[in-house]
């Protein structure tokens, strides 16, 4: 029997309007295995996002379950849900949201000191991870003295840092031009598949379809098709449809 590292059962979440009732996302339902990649696609209002801010903790759906390694993080009380997301959640943005006058180093130890882990051990993996990602001689240089890359790399790093079980990306390439774009996705694939995390990236840009295992297309607040298989995956990226 196959176990997922994340399962999410028929997850809703609707807004109240003066129109009347928004679904924002309707029914979706999904799994992802610990080592594999996934891309939420789909056009703007389809709901990708807030099915990410759901399975970021940020957002309680209004009915539906949430399975982190088994806890459903929909059921749980506010102060356990900040507890998950801290210690097993990794999240990168659009805007990375580095602590500017904190160094590329400082801000990856960030997420250890915030889960009381930061020893010599966690330092020493802090500088490894960088390295590992080509920072090894920016360790020291604030965010204002690195390109949006090496920013967005160092964001990565934070996520992953603290062993997440699921990382979950929100437009990471979206301020990059297409050279870093790749290699910045094709890092971030890498790392999730070599340790073993679930990870799922909301883009816009289907050619970052390339490197993930699945691709999720969302529609109208629900989940209208899956592409698995690298051919069918890359048959998405050239056409570059949904």
């Amino acid at each position: 029997m196959t176990t997922y590292a994340l399962e999410t059962k028929s997850v809703v979440k609707t807004y109240q309007s003066d129109s009347g009732v928004i679904q924002a996302v309707d029914d979706v339902s999904l799994k992802v295995g610990a080592g594999e990649f996934v891309a939420l696609v789909g056009p703007s209002g389809s709901g990708k996002t807030t099915m990410l801010s759901i399975l970021a903790a940020l957002l309680q759906p209004t009915s539906g379950q949430i399975l982190l390694d088994g806890q459903d993080l929909a059921s749980m009380s506010d102060v356990d849900r900040v507890t998950m997301r801290r210690e097993k959640i990794g999240f990168t943005f659009q805007a990375n949201n580095l602590v500017p006058y904190l160094t590329a180093v400082e801000n990856v130890e960030l997420m250890l000191r915030l889960n009381k882990k930061l020893d010599k051990v966690g330092k020493l993996r802090a500088r490894e991870l960088l390295a590992r990602l080509g920072l090894g001689e920016r360790l020291h240089n604030l965010p204002g003295q690195m390109s949006g890359g090496q920013q967005q790399r160092v964001a990565i790093a934070r996520a992953l840092i603290h062993n997440p079980s699921l990382v979950l990306a929100d437009e990471p390439t979206a301020s990059l031009d297409t050279e870093r774009a790749y290699q910045v996705v094709e890092t971030f694939a890498g790392l999730i598949h070599e340790q073993g995390r679930a990870g799922i990236m909301v883009t816009h840009d289907l050619r970052m379809c390339e490197f993930v295992d699945r691709v999720l297309s969302m529609q109208d607040g629900k989940l209208v098709r899956i592409y698995t298989g690298k051919e069918e995956i890359m048959e998405l990226v050239k056409g570059g449809r949904h």
